[in-house]
């Protein structure tokens, strides 16, 4: 309840502050399967899901970005329970699936890592500490709004996890598959 009225709030203020900050044009044309060129270049906000917590993005050029964020990954259920996520993904924005007056809707993929040092609890043992360091495959598409300075992603992020220090890791290191699934909000500031 707590993170829904944070991001209503968030929201709020950004759609009252619009008037301080305006979008570039982007080039004409419309459609979709275009490509994709970007009217922003740097942007905070929230990000729901694994992980919870504080995002970031900022372009490089007009299709290319910095991804980045710090946050919580709560009772992961593939190992671990609670723990500090922090990533950093490069991205690639090929393609526009939309181009409308309102909105883009840009596909994007990148590569990237993360850091993440979580305590471990499973049915049989609880109480230990672990980390992983883990390799990013972020995909997904944003609501990239062309008159207001907001963005929302849907991002889908298979991650390959090398993981250390945890009660297991007395027997093998480990190595694990899984795939994060979050939304993001971000406020455009440039």
């Amino acid at each position: 309840m707590r993170i829904t009225r944070l991001v209503a709030l968030s929201i709020l203020v950004a759609l009252a502050s619009t008037s301080a900050v305006e979008a570039r044009p982007r080039p004409a044309g419309g459609g979709s399967m275009r490509k994709f060129s970007a009217n922003k270049t740097f942007g905070l906000g929230l990000e729901l899901g694994q992980p919870t917590g504080l995002t970031g993005k900022y372009f490089l050029s007009d299709s290319n970005a910095l991804d980045f964020g710090l946050g919580y990954i709560y009772h992961n259920r593939w190992y671990g329970d609670d723990g500090i996520h922090l990533y950093a993904d490069y991205l690639w924005h090929p393609f526009s699936l939309v181009s409308a007056e309102a909105f883009e809707l840009p596909f994007f993929i990148g590569v990237g890592g993360r850091f993440w040092d979580f305590d471990y609890c499973d049915a049989r043992v609880c109480g230990y500490g672990g980390s992983a360091i883990g390799i990013r495959i972020p995909l997904g598409v944003a609501f990239d709004f062309n008159e207001v300075p907001l963005d929302i992603a849907l991002n889908i992020v298979p991650v390959i996890d090398f993981i250390r220090g945890d009660y297991y890791d007395r027997y093998r290191d480990r190595t694990h598959f899984g795939i994060d699934v979050s939304i993001a909000i971000r406020y455009w500031f440039k």
